[in-house]
């Protein structure tokens, strides 16, 4: 999909709202966007068949106050009178319950759909960590969306903590998120080890200015030439000696993946940190080799 939806003229990262200090998306924003006939009576079914998919930090029903309070980010003289909204309190998926969402859905859009919000998702995270790392005043960068101020607290801490993670089937969102982590993590440079080089992989890549190689023997050249002539971070060499994923931070820190980037979330896999300096010299002196 080349273009965001929009839901009268609104993209999908302003349907995207804070309630209770998470990122959540409303029911019937989703209903609409996945194409849903019968409203949100289809996602609700399918989410009483696959309860134990949603705990309660995945979907939520949210109060008469936060409802107005959504209301009203995009109306600015709202007037909440009997009978013109909803008198259904509405229920909103977390960022992780929208990627578990698309995983039950049998709608004609739910797989292309789940793309397109995943991205805008990780599109306001780039955001973030973008500003966050040009800010002198990490602890307490204020981000302005659609009126809302939102105070950003120690929200890449877990930088220096990311080791093993565990991801099961439909968790693309989460996936992806790590991935985000883990390359915004690099100071100077990233080396990734991958037989097969996706476009959503090469859109995260686009928002980090820092040295990228990449090692892989599938690629499509088209799509290659049309990301180097816009960004000039990247550079591809043909490899065809590795069968794992490996990810090279700043050549001090080793990640192996268990999936290739463009399989992420699809089904049941790892992602691990090696603290190994000696296996980043070995993985680097196999690259050098000629003729790999």
């Amino acid at each position: 999909m080349n273009e965001i939806i929009t839901r009268e003229d609104i993209s999908i990262e302003d349907m995207i709202y804070e309630v209770r200090g998470k990122y959540v998306m409303l029911d019937s924003d989703l209903a609409k966007l996945y194409g849903c006939k019968s409203g949100t009576k289809i996602i609700n079914q399918a989410v009483k068949r696959n309860q134990e998919r949603f705990p309660d930090d995945f979907y939520f029903q949210i109060t008469r106050d936060e409802y107005n309070s959504i209301l009203r980010s995009h109306f600015v003289t709202l007037e909440l009178k009997q009978g013109k909204y909803s008198k259904y309190l509405p229920y909103v998926f977390t960022e992780e319950g929208t990627a578990m969402l698309s995983s039950v859905l049998k709608t004609e859009k739910a797989a292309e759909v789940s793309v397109s919000i995943m991205r805008a998702f990780v599109k306001m995270k780039k955001y973030i960590s973008n500003n966050l790392f040009n800010s002198n005043n990490y602890s307490n960068m204020l981000i302005d969306h659609e009126g809302r101020i939102k105070v950003l607290e120690g929200a890449f801490s877990k930088f220096n903590t990311i080791s093993n993670e565990l991801f099961f089937e439909g968790q693309i969102y989460d996936a992806y998120s790590l991935l985000l982590d883990i390359f915004s993590s690099s100071l100077e440079s990233i080396i990734i080890i991958d037989n097969y080089i996706s476009k959503e992989l090469l859109d995260v890549l686009s928002s980090t200015n820092k040295i990228i190689t990449i090692y892989t023997k599938n690629m499509d050249n088209i799509l290659i030439k049309k990301y180097q002539s816009q960004y000039n971070n990247l550079t591809i060499k043909i490899n065809n000696s590795f069968h794992d994923r490996f990810i090279i931070i700043d050549d001090k820190v080793l990640y192996h993946s268990g999936a290739s980037f463009k399989d992420l979330g699809k089904k049941c896999f790892a992602i691990n940190k090696i603290d190994n300096i000696e296996m980043i010299k070995d993985i680097k002196r196999k690259l050098s080799e000629v003729g790999c």
